[in-house]
């Protein structure tokens, strides 16, 4: 435990001022690797041990509950016990939580409240939706849920929503649902989470004394990660800060990449505005990454105009400069990525110090099959490996149905997926029925829909289902398999389920499946792709202590790794073209933003790759390097080595033309016999080899041939017992299909599976 000031020994002069500037409101505008968290930690440990505050008189903010227990635990290796006091660490949902429930009446709320999950808001939804008699099919809970969630982040009250606003749900319905919705909450006594920080905006507007209260009460805040705040949190802290004015805020405005879920880069921007004679500090020096990668970085992010500027800097040697790589296409990208792990860990490396950062998650699965093959372990950061992911999973299992009548874990997977109103216990009727006729499921369904057991909505699905099965295999014949799989998505309803789920993973979803129907494409028939994924999941191994990790550029804020691989620098990639679309200058802003964040991941190395050809859903294009390329200084970058591409095709753009002449040409990746792996031996010997199940024998499943039929147990005349129809007595035996007169139901198809003998 430090006593005595001794937490501010090995403080840098920045850090150090950071620390002791207690009085009034400070920016602390901490670049990356700067040791803005040891700043936040000493700061607590200064007021306490200076007595300036007990710790209960301490508001400090996080934004995870990681980030929250980090911060406790470091504050007690500092204070020891005494950080047991600080009861207002937190969260900014679970700070307002404990807020909300002291005064929960103020709101019209019990202080026992609910606070409510994702699916439970879009379970209310639903009900307010359908009682409203809105189609939810083309105006979905999910998608309002994303709205009123997106109000909230913005302080947005229904008496605030604008008819602009309002006429993005059911044609200016939006405010009314929204209204309902809020009522209806209160009716449960519950909440969600965006209304934790806005019953507290409520709360504190409409009770001055209240107010007041937390004024006297706290009278130091810190917030980490201001740059990464929404409307809704700068309104709450404002009007909390109004007491001690002693606020003090840590952040990066070259770090806000959170746009897209609400957060505000102007309110770090115009912290000094906010409050009248702010003081700031620049955390400049980096303890993280060489000279090289800081000066790339650095040079980079000036392009940006939105910014308060500051130089990274360090007193480390300058290091390798950052590479810059082009590569023909996806496939070379992956093996000369792969090639430079190899030569990393065959110098005693650990994969651990190796991560590849992409700017969206379909990049993924040209490394992840190039893995498998080689026997690389890795992991996926920030969700599930490519085809493990349930878009593709489920896609799979819609191609698996369509070469295969007796596939049952597909048939169970996809029937009523997306909704075809075929409920769990219809699935179990026809497992049943399955079970007791000794036959597929698929076939099941096609005997059971033409008895009785299942009625209404789950027949009339199933009935539908199967004749899109048979029109699928009769089209399979004559249609390359690529199209066909897309036709299926597409006419499945599949595609258009997630196009309707307005979650903000719905987007990336769909990228994935563009994805799938280009990695089909690079094999011959469905069944080879299919043998093809088959052999990639069967290689896969459980989790190892050294792995490379493959993430997102998002995923990869906070994070830090000796070697990182930055590919797909090209323009509308990333740049993301989406993100211009739809927010011009400052969407921009943000792509360089990540970008700036993606090279200041890296301790020692970092190398970018850009392709001159990328399969975009299914056709090929050419494509530019990265603006962001350009904009790198040439003192920090140099060109990469391994680039047939330059020497193959002599193209040179504006973009790259600092970095060509120092290309030396050499052998490809995948010619140097480097590759040995019992994976990789295993993919070579199967690679191409067919499931035997292509277009032959999809085209012998196009005319029907009716399973022979088994005699039924029962005899015309019996008496039976049928649990949902009673008694009746058999009329007419067809195979395993009986006619039963019963008492109460009347005349009824039923499998004999189904009725027992009374």
């Amino acid at each position: 435990m430090a006593t005595n000031g001794q937490y501010l020994e090995g403080l840098n002069p920045e850090q150090r001022e950071a620390v002791i500037s207690t009085e009034g409101p400070l920016l602390v505008l901490a670049g990356a690797g700067t040791g803005k968290t040891r700043v936040l930690t000493c700061r607590l440990a200064h007021i306490l041990e200076n007595r300036l505050a007990y710790a209960s008189q301490i508001l400090s903010v996080t934004f995870t509950n990681k980030a929250a227990r980090e911060m406790r635990e470091r504050v007690g290796e500092l204070i020891g016990p005494e950080v047991e006091g600080l009861q207002w660490l937190g969260t900014f949902h679970s700070i307002a939580a404990k807020i909300l429930r002291i005064h929960a009446e103020l709101v019209d709320l019990k202080s026992s409240f609910t606070i409510l999950d994702t699916d439970d808001q879009i379970r209310l939804l639903k009900q307010v939706i359908k009682a409203e008699n809105i189609d939810d099919k083309r105006w979905t809970a999910r998608y309002m849920a994303s709205l009123i969630d997106g109000w909230k982040n913005k302080g947005w009250t229904p008496d605030k929503i604008t008819s602009n606003e309002a006429f993005k749900f059911a044609d200016g319905k939006g405010r009314k649902i929204y209204e309902i919705y809020q009522s209806r909450l209160k009716t449960l006594n519950a909440c969600d989470f965006g209304d934790l920080l806005l019953h507290n905006l409520t709360l504190f507007m409409n009770n001055p004394d209240i107010l007041k209260r937390y004024h006297a009460k706290f009278k130091y805040l810190l917030v980490d990660e201001y740059q990464d705040t929404n409307v809704c949190q700068y309104l709450w802290l404002r009007l909390l800060a109004q007491g001690s004015h002693n606020l003090c805020v840590v952040g990066d405005d070259d770090q806000s990449i959170y746009g897209w879920r609400g957060a505000e880069v102007d309110n770090i921007l115009r912290f000094e505005k906010d409050f009248p004679g702010a003081k700031v500090v620049k955390l400049e020096r980096n303890y993280r990454s060489t000279g090289h990668i800081l000066g790339a970085a650095s040079g980079l992010i000036t392009s940006n105009q939105d910014r308060l500027g500051k130089t990274l800097w360090t007193e480390d040697e300058l290091g390798e400069p950052v590479t810059v790589t082009g590569v023909w296409d996806a496939p070379a990208e992956a093996r000369i990525i792969s090639g430079e792990i190899e030569n990393w860990r065959s110098k005693g490396r650990a994969y651990n110090d190796v991560a590849i950062l992409v700017r969206a998650s379909r990049q993924m699965r040209s490394f992840e099959e190039r893995f498998i093959q080689l026997g690389l372990p890795y992991r996926v950061i920030g969700g599930p490996r490519f085809f493990e992911r349930q878009e593709i999973r489920d896609a799979h299992a819609y191609i698996r149905v369509l070469v295969s009548e007796t596939d049952d874990l597909a048939f169970e997977r996809i029937v009523n997926t997306p909704k075809r109103g075929i409920g769990q216990t219809s699935i179990q009727k026809l497992q049943t029925a399955a079970r007791m006729m000794g036959v597929s499921l698929e076939m099941a369904t096609r005997e059971i829909i033409k008895t009785d057991e299942i009625r209404g909505k789950a027949r009339s699905g199933l009935r539908a289902f199967i004749m899109d099965i048979d029109r699928w295999r009769r089209e399979a014949v004559d249609t390359k398999h690529t199209e066909m799989a897309e036709r299926i998505l597409d006419e499945s309803g599949y595609t258009q389920m997630w196009r309707d789920n307005k979650d903000a993973k719905s987007a990336g979803r769909l990228e994935n499946l563009k994805e799938l129907i280009q990695a089909m494409g690079e094999f011959d028939t469905i069944g080879a792709y299919l043998e093809h994924v088959s052999l990639v999941l069967d290689v896969e191994t459980g989790p190892q202590e050294d792995e490379i990790s493959l993430m997102t550029l998002h995923s990869a804020k906070g994070l830090e790794f000796p070697m990182v691989f930055l590919p797909g620098w090209e323009e509308g990639m990333f740049p993301s073209q989406k993100s211009m679309d739809e927010s011009g200058l400052a969407g921009l802003e943000e792509e360089r933003r990540l970008a700036y964040v993606g090279i200041t991941r890296a301790r020692e190395q970092a190398k970018i790759y850009f392709a001159a050809n990328r399969q975009v859903y299914g056709s090929w294009q050419s494509s530019l390097p990265s603006r962001f390329i350009d904009e790198l200084p040439p003192s920090h970058v140099e060109a990469g080595s391994d680039t047939p591409y330059y020497e193959t095709q002599k193209y040179v753009s504006a973009a790259a033309s600092n970095f060509t002449e120092s290309f030396e040409p050499k052998a490809a990746a995948s010619s140097r016999g480097q590759y040995n792996s019992p994976g990789w031996k295993r993919y070579q010997n199967n690679k191409g080899k067919s499931l035997n199940r292509g277009p032959k024998e999809i085209e012998g499943r196009a005319v029907r041939r009716p399973a022979k039929q088994k005699a039924s147990i029962f005899k015309v005349g019996e008496r039976v017992f049928h649990q949902k129809f009673g008694y009746g007595t058999i009329k007419a035996a067809e195979g395993t299909k009986l006619t039963v007169a019963f008492e109460k139901a009347g005349e009824k198809k039923v499998m004999d599976s189904f009725v027992e003998r009374s």
